[in-house]
């Protein structure tokens, strides 16, 4: 293999030039052609591979927008964009006064009614006895037991509310609800809000994934688990990769494209929601001798290249095989 490394093919910006040079003079009066790198390509080994291409959008793996579970003014803000958050960590609050009055009176409802049911079990206990003694009728005992058993549901009922009140007292804290970052800020200091209302967007980097969209005639090329290569916008040629997690059903019949979800690990945290990716599922994959697809001729019969050998140049018959779209190169 190693001779095979320094044989050259011209590039098609050459073929052109080399092509009018020889059909307007002979071999004997043909002036040199000179060739420029940009027009000479090395074959060379190289692992060449193909499968449906895929594009769309990066966003975060978990997402959450964080939402007031109960209205009022917002008195304090402790999160800003872009800034990490532990989970259960304070983002803001909301004013309690109206929901802590509220709690307070619950909580001596419920003291009130365990009280009433404490000097109802003490009369039942006493009628008892005296019914037991024959000093009072049936009817005031059954009384007795009946004012018990209503005391009772009274205490399970303050408590339910008491219950309901610290609740919603406690919603006016917002908290963040797994670790990431806020990604967007939606109130401010002195807002006031009901319930509903979106608070924070919190969404965790350090997994991604990319909605992508295929061909509807690849699908069959598609499995779970698949490897997805791609470049992002804003990193030059950097590659990455990802697993394809989810496959879309249905075909969208606008588009005749199939909706993908790649998973992509994002531990170093470099890459961000809403940015563009375009790659391709690698389906096959193949080691062997590689040439840019713009050094193919292949408007004759079968496909050529045109080889550069002891400074003269040659068409060479070649068979192609892997076609590499996303390296511009195929296999021959």
């Amino acid at each position: 293999m190693k001779p095979l490394r320094y044989v050259m093919v011209l590039l098609l910006a050459g073929v052109a030039a080399c092509g009018k040079k020889s059909a307007a003079a002979t071999e004997e009066t043909a002036p040199p052609v000179v060739l420029g790198p940009e027009n000479v390509a090395v074959v060379n080994e190289a692992e060449l591979q193909s499968g449906p291409t895929i594009s769309g959008a990066l966003a975060a793996e978990r997402e959450a927008t964080v939402r007031a579970e109960v209205g009022g003014p917002i008195l304090s803000v402790s999160a800003e964009q872009g800034q990490p958050v532990k989970k259960g960590a304070v983002l803001a609050r909301i004013d309690d006064t109206s929901l802590r009055d509220q709690y307070l009176s619950t909580r001596a409802a419920v003291r009130t009614a365990s009280e009433n049911l404490q000097n109802a079990r003490r009369n039942t206990e006493r009628t008892t006895r005296l019914a037991a003694a024959g000093a009072v009728a049936d009817r005031e005992l059954e009384q007795s037991r009946v004012s018990a058993t209503s005391a009772e549901g009274a205490v399970a009922d303050a408590q339910a509310r008491l219950s309901m009140a610290q609740r919603q007292l406690s919603k006016t804290t917002i908290t963040a609800p797994f670790n990431g970052v806020v990604s967007e800020r939606q109130a401010s200091a002195g807002d006031v809000v009901s319930p509903g209302t979106a608070l924070f967007t919190v969404i965790d980097p350090a997994s991604m994934r990319l909605e992508a969209s295929v061909p509807a005639d690849q699908l069959g090329a598609l499995k779970v688990g698949s490897t997805v290569q791609f470049t992002v916008n804003g990193f030059g040629d950097r590659h990455f990769e990802g697993k394809i997690q989810r496959i879309n059903p249905a075909v969208d019949p606008a588009t005749g494209q199939v909706r993908i979800l790649v998973s992509i690990p994002n531990t170093g945290q470099t890459l961000a929601g809403g940015l563009f990716a375009q790659g391709r599922v690698a389906t096959q994959s193949e080691r062997g001798l590689a040439v840019p697809i713009s050094a193919v001729d292949e408007r004759g019969a079968s496909p050529m290249v045109l080889r550069l050998k002891a400074s003269r140049v040659e068409r060479v018959p070649v068979e192609l095989g892997i076609r590499d779209e996303i390296g511009e190169r195929v296999q021959v």
